[in-house]
C-alpha cells in the first residue's frame, strides 16, 4: 500500500469519473478532514455501505441515549451510504468517508479524530486500521459480526495476517452460533452470539403526502416492486412483467434501481421490450396505461414499499449477495428473493424457516410465484403477516448488543 500510492490516486480519480467518489471530499479517503473533532467521548463506527450503515442506525441512537455527552463518527465507503447517512443520522452523529487502508492515511485519520472506541460492522476488517487502533489502546468491537463461507476460507488461508486482526478484537458480537464459531477458529478470544442486528433496523421513512398522491395515480391496480435491482436483473424482470400482463392486464411493476443513475438505461430497455414506461426522475405521473414505473430517485425506497403488495428483493438473481429483506418486512408486503443472498444469508434463512418469505432460483420461478401471489390474496397476506412478526421482536437483539458494548466499555 505504501508503494502503490500513484495507483491509489489513479483509482480514486477513475472512481470520481464513474460517480463512485465525491471529488470535493476525496481528501477524507486520504485521512484528511476539514470537520473538527468534537469535544468529549467519540465512538467511531465503521460500516461498508448502505446495508451495514442502515443496520447500525438503531444502535447509534441507543449509544447516544446511553452516553449523553458522546458523539458518533460513522465512516462508510460509498456515495449512496453517505447520502443516506446525511439524511438519517441523529444529532451528535456525523459521517465521513473511511480512509483507504494505507499507513499514512490511517495515521492522519487517528491523529485527527482520536476515537475512544472502534465499532466494526459485520466483516469490515482492514489490517492497518485494526493494528493502528490496537497500538493506540483503542478497544475494538466487531458488531453484527459475520463472515461468508468464502471470506472465512480466505482468512484461514491468510494465516500470516488473520491473527493480527482477529486476536486484536476485544469483543465479537456474532449474528449466530455458526458465525461465532468461525471467529473463534480465526483466533478471536471473546465471542458472544447476539442475533442479527438488521432485525432492529428502523422502518424506512415515508412522505405520506407523496404516498397518497401516488396511491391515487395507481388506484386499485395490483402492484409489485423489484427493489434495488442491479445490471442483469432488469431485463428478466421486464420479461416476467410481460408474461404477467397476459393474466393481469392492469398490473403495475415498479423497478427501484440500486443506483438511480441507471434509470435512463432501464427505460430504454423497457421500450425495447415493448413496455409502456414512466420515470420518476422526470416527474412523470403513473397513467392507467403505464406498465413499468422506474423509481430512479434517491432515498424513497420506503415510499414504494408502502405502495406495494409484493416486493422482490433484488441483487439476488445476480452475484451481488442480495439486499436486506428486513426493510420491506415493516410494510405489510409479501417478500420474495433470489437464491444469491450471501450478504443477508442468516436473515434470509430465518425468514424462510418462519414462512415469512419465498425464495426463487430464476425468472421462471419468479414468474410462477408472482402469478400465485397476485391470484391468492390469502397466501399473500399470510406471508406479509409472518414477515411483520419476524421483525417485531428485533429490539431484543438491539438490547443484547448495546448491553454487551456497555459492559465492556463502561459507556
Amino acid at each position: 500500500m505504501t508503494a502503490a500510492l500513484p495507483l491509489i490516486e489513479l483509482i480514486l480519480l477513475l472512481r470520481v469519473k464513474k460517480n463512485k467518489e465525491d471529488f470535493s471530499r476525496l481528501n477524507e479517503r486520504r485521512g484528511i478532514s476539514l470537520t473538527p473533532r468534537p469535544d468529549g467521548k467519540l465512538i467511531w463506527l465503521h460500516a461498508s455501505s448502505v446495508g451495514e450503515s442502515m443496520a447500525a442506525l438503531s444502535l447509534i441512537n441507543r449509544l447516544l441515549e446511553t452516553e449523553k455527552e458522546g458523539k458518533v463518527l460513522v465512516t462508510t465507503g460509498t456515495l449512496t451510504s453517505a447520502k443516506l447517512m446525511a439524511e438519517r443520522l441523529p444529532d451528535k452523529a456525523f459521517h465521513q468517508f473511511t480512509p483507504i487502508d494505507r499507513s499514512q492515511f490511517v495515521k492522519r485519520f487517528f491523529k485527527h479524530w482520536k476515537p475512544n472506541l472502534l465499532l466494526v460492522m459485520e466483516s469490515e476488517f482492514w489490517p492497518i486500521q485494526i493494528e493502528a487502533a490496537k497500538q493506540l489502546g483503542i478497544r475494538i468491537i466487531a458488531v453484527n459480526a459475520r463472515l461468508s463461507e468464502n471470506s472465512f476460507s480466505r482468512w484461514r488461508t491468510a494465516s500470516f495476517l488473520s491473527p493480527t486482526i482477529f486476536q486484536s478484537l476485544d469483543l465479537v458480537l456474532a449474528t449466530n452460533k455458526q458465525q461465532g464459531d468461525r471467529f473463534t477458529r480465526l483466533g478471536a478470544k471473546n465471542v458472544i452470539v447476539c442475533g442479527n442486528l438488521k432485525r432492529s433496523a428502523p422502518r424506512l421513512v415515508v412522505d405520506l403526502k407523496i404516498a397518497q398522491n401516488l396511491s391515487e395515480q395507481i388506484a386499485d391496480r395490483p402492484v409489485w416492486v423489484a427493489a434495488s435491482t442491479h445490471t442483469g436483473e432488469d431485463v428478466p424482470i421486464m420479461e416476467v412483467t410481460r408474461g404477467l400482463l397476459g393474466r393481469f392486464p392492469n398490473l403495475l411493476t415498479i423497478i427501484v434501481p440500486r443506483h438511480p443513475n441507471r434509470g435512463k438505461n432501464i427505460a430504454q430497455l423497457a421500450s425495447k421490450n415493448d413496455l409502456k414506461v414512466k420515470c420518476r426522475s422526470q416527474e412523470k405521473e403513473i397513467l392507467p396505461e403505464t406498465q413499468l414505473y422506474i423509481a430512479d430517485t434517491f432515498g424513497e425506497m420506503g415510499l414504494f414499499f408502502q405502495l406495494a403488495d409484493i416486493v422482490f428483493v433484488a441483487g439476488s438473481l445476480v452475484p451481488v449477495g442480495g439486499h436486506n429483506p428486513i426493510e420491506p418486512a415493516h410494510f405489510d408486503c409479501a417478500i420474495i428473493f433470489g437464491n444469491l443472498m450471501s450478504k443477508n444469508q442468516e436473515v434470509a434463512d430465518e425468514m424462510l424457516a418462519n414462512n415469512a418469505a419465498i425464495k426463487v432460483n430464476d425468472k421462471l420461478e419468479l414468474f410462477g410465484t408472482l402469478k400465485i401471489l397476485l391470484t391468492d390474496s390469502e397466501k399473500t397476506n399470510r406471508l406479509a403477516k409472518n414477515a411483520q412478526e419476524y421483525v417485531k421482536n428485533g429490539h431484543e437483539v438491539l438490547d443484547i448488543v448495546s448491553k454487551n458494548i456497555t459492559a465492556l466499555t463502561n459507556i
